[in-house]
């Protein structure tokens, strides 16, 4: 009987679902850069108030990061944001272009670590 070679038919993968979190990731960041509509209803509001904050972010993002999607990647797709023309509206807007800086920095600073 001839030995099968395991590593030819199975190849291990740790992060199974990365390419959803990236995507993931965009989806958070454009979500939290668009902003709540003024002529939003009670029920955006809220679901915006809880969901789309900064810190609420940044927790989704990180929670990515550690399902496979590394740091370099975050930063790509925010200068996606920033310089592809299917954002264009986006960042027409002062206050996105404003969310983007303050989002982009809080994950760029130095993490404090406690004891």
């Amino acid at each position: 009987m001839a030995k099968i070679d395991v590593d030819i038919f199975m190849k291990p993968n740790s992060f199974a679902m990365r390419e959803w979190h990236l995507e993931h990731v965009e989806k958070v960041i454009v979500r939290y850069v668009k902003g709540l509509s003024p002529t939003a209803t009670s029920f955006e509001k809220r679901n915006f108030k809880k969901y789309s904050t900064m810190s609420n972010c940044t927790k989704q993002i990180e929670y990515d990061k550690k399902h496979g999607v590394t740091e370099e990647e975050v930063i790509a797709v925010m200068q996606k944001i920033r310089n592809d023309d299917s954002f264009l509206e986006l960042r027409k807007n002062p206050d996105s272009v404003h969310r983007l800086d303050e989002l982009e920095k809080q994950l760029t600073s130095p993490k404090k670590i406690s004891w």
